[in-house]
């Protein structure tokens, strides 16, 4: 955990919302110069803080809603800092919450030096990451589909469907494997969607292929030199991490794509673990994508799985692949290096 520590003659905390945002600006001895509700407009805003511009910083918890913000900020010369939602136990905890409040305790936050930071993601990277991750919910959206045409031939206890799904040209004989004219209508329907997303994706995949070789091919080649990570998990890696820099150690990083297990202690007495929510989901997801797809045509890599999983089981030596290939992804971006599987091997 990051913490703001820096001075300033004014710290103005932001309850950011939709359509309305909080803002509460303290003086550096902690009195209250300004509280008002206004329109989230870059103009209102603007105007609201001009006669504290000088050695101003801005704090806001991290929400959806900050992208135009920073941004704003940014082109104003004007200090941003992004608040981790999970760490603002502060603002949660309160007894009696809203926005006035909250806006006020985000302030104190940033004058005490108890503002706990998140990483304000560049905009000129960040829609295509945005895309990036649109294209997984789609992904996802496609896989259900196919699951409930195979769980439809299950419901009506027919025989298995003989053909792949995800071939286009055999997957319009499957509407002939369900003998009932309703039952074909509901698979038809599935069938049509599949084929929209196909469509969707396919044009999707291809524009940010192009824009992720433009803008770091030399990154896209080092992630693809690890055996089993194609085009779609190297942009996914490229994107998610952008900057291997901001992480100050492998153990950052591990941390942050929620790949280690935070223990809570106590009085020297272990109390469980939690902070299972906290990093990054697309990363997490990424890494165990990884680890599936390092075993396929990889008999080194199946080795040490089989060993880990005589000690570990199989799930938890899947699990300490994908930390090992997470560090050995810092350590190659850190250095641009590409992938050394015999070198990865001897040291896991």
């Amino acid at each position: 955990m990051r913490f703001y520590t820096k001075s300033h003659k004014h710290y103005c905390g932001i309850d950011l919302h939709a359509k309305k945002m909080f803002v509460c600006i303290l003086n550096a001895e902690g009195a209250v110069v300004l509280h008002r509700n206004i329109s989230t407009s870059p103009e209102d805003f603007l105007r609201v803080i001009a006669p504290f511009r000088e050695d101003l910083v801005v704090g806001v918890e991290c929400m959806f809603a900050w992208y135009w913000l920073a941004d704003l900020c940014s082109r104003e010369k004007i200090e941003f800092v992004l608040g981790h939602a999970l760490y603002m136990k502060a603002v949660h905890g309160g007894k009696v919450k809203n926005d006035k409040i909250d806006s006020q305790k985000i302030a104190v936050l940033l004058r005490g030096g108890m503002f706990p930071m998140a990483y304000v993601y560049p905009p000129e990277m960040r829609a295509t990451r945005d895309l990036l991750r649109r294209r997984c919910f789609l992904v996802r959206r496609r896989a259900d589909l196919f699951g409930h045409v195979h769980s439809t031939a299950i419901q009506y206890n027919l025989p298995e469907i003989p053909v792949r799904l995800y071939n286009e040209g055999p997957r319009s004989t499957v509407p002939d494997h369900f003998p009932d004219p309703e039952v074909r209508k509901i698979v038809q329907i599935d069938l049509a969607m599949i084929d929209a997303y196909d469509d969707v994706i396919g044009a999707l995949e291809w524009e940010l292929e192009k824009t992720s070789r433009r803008q770091d091919r030399r990154t896209l080649m080092l992630l693809s030199s690890i055996h089993g990570i194609g085009k779609t998990l190297s942009m996914v890696f490229l994107y998610e991490i952008h900057d291997i820099n901001r992480f100050e150690s492998v153990q950052d990083f591990v941390s942050y794509c929620r790949l280690v297990k935070c223990p809570h202690e106590s009085a020297g007495k272990k109390k469980g673990t939690g902070g299972a929510k906290i990093g990054n989901a697309h990363l997490k997801w990424a890494f165990s994508e990884a680890a599936v797809s390092f075993l396929r045509h990889n008999h080194q890599g199946k080795q040490l799985v089989e060993k880990l999983a005589q000690k570990h089981g199989k799930g938890k030596a899947l699990s300490i692949l994908a930390h090992k290939l997470a560090r050995a992804i810092y350590y190659m971006l850190k250095n641009g290096v590409p992938f050394n599987l015999a070198k990865f091997t001897a040291t896991a």
